[in-house]
């Protein structure tokens, strides 16, 4: 079965090039109801406002939305879905995310501030319907949220979580000590880091966040290397071998992620090759996520994770419905 287990349906800041990227993406997925009018006419850039116009009218949880996501994805193969989106977009975090991220009146903290005061769109009640709505309609889409963890928020993040009726949890790493290293403007900060340390550092958050119990899957584990600062492969084996032992010992499930390959620098997905060996060798259950943003990048290179997967030996990916974990055949 091909899965597309992580993407979201949206992601600010919003800006004029998010505006150009959400007009080429209904572009891309019109479903053959293409603008009439002869390309960069004036007739043909007044439908194309048209339909932006529209589509932020309706918002991104509208269903004309989702379902471009799912014609698309269908198209490409794919059986199962599943959408998630990041907390740090609903109010009901915001004090949970406050605590954590350095916002405070530092050139790093300024920045951050500012990208979290724009990201925020409202209450998470408004995702979850409009997700639940697609599943009364008959659609394969498991329901989920991507929670950060942070050291010292796990009974917080708990208690928030409970809430809410969910089909999984994805756990993920952004945030090192406040910093969100996979910002652009702020990857000089890695300059200050040993990079080894580094990544013994971030890989103890992620191996807490398996041990908390909160999570189903723990999404793109090695994304530290998002700008290409990264040790040598030779010099990971080790992180990578106790990594792959916590995920196992405590029967978290990982994902074969390939947004970093197609939508950032390292051009990888995650994880690399040689952690993928790691987690096949401790018997780590995967599933595959294009990490879209937008409806005509779902699925993006998943047929290339799915042969990786195999030529690593797996035989079986997993998606979750009502928080347990289903393993099917990998086509």
């Amino acid at each position: 079965m091909k899965v597309d287990f992580h993407f979201h349906l949206e992601e600010g800041p919003y800006s004029f090039n998010w505006l150009q990227r959400t007009a080429r993406a209904l572009d891309h997925t019109s479903g053959g109801q293409s603008v009439s009018a002869p390309e960069h006419t004036l007739e043909w850039i007044t439908e194309q406002t048209k339909r932006l116009h529209n589509r932020l009218e309706e918002g991104c949880f509208s269903d004309r939305w989702m379902e471009r996501y799912m014609d698309h994805g269908r198209k490409q193969g794919i059986e199962r879905f599943g959408i998630v989106d990041h907390l740090y977009r609903f109010e009901e975090f915001r004090d949970y995310y406050e605590k954590y991220i350095v916002m405070d009146d530092s050139e790093l903290g300024r920045l951050q501030r500012y990208w979290f005061d724009r990201v925020r769109i409202g209450s998470i009640e408004h995702y979850l319907s409009a997700v639940r709505s697609m599943q009364r309609k008959g659609h394969p889409i498991s329901v989920g949220v991507e929670a950060d963890y942070f050291p010292g928020g796990e009974e917080e993040l708990r208690s928030l979580l409970a809430r809410y009726e969910l089909d999984y949890v994805i756990g993920s790493v952004h945030f090192v000590d406040g910093w969100g290293f996979d910002n652009p403007e702020v990857q000089h900060m890695y300059e200050q880091w040993d990079l080894l340390e580094l990544y013994r550092y971030g890989f103890e958050h992620v191996k807490q966040a398996a041990r908390s119990g909160i999570f189903d899957i723990i999404a793109h584990l090695d994304n530290l290397k998002v700008f290409n600062y990264r040790p040598d492969e030779s010099r990971m084996s080790g992180l990578y071998d106790e990594l792959a032992a916590v995920l196992a010992q405590t029967d978290v499930a990982s994902e074969m992620n390939t947004g970093l390959a197609y939508r950032y620098p390292v051009k990888e997905m995650c994880p690399s090759p040689s952690l993928l060996r790691h987690l096949y060798a401790h018997g780590v259950p995967i599933t595959l996520s294009s990490d879209s943003h937008f409806p005509d990048d779902i699925g993006t290179m998943l047929d290339d994770a799915a042969d990786l997967a195999r030529r690593t030996g797996y035989r079986e990916i997993v998606y979750f419905k009502d928080r347990k974990r289903i393993s099917v055949p990998l086509d």
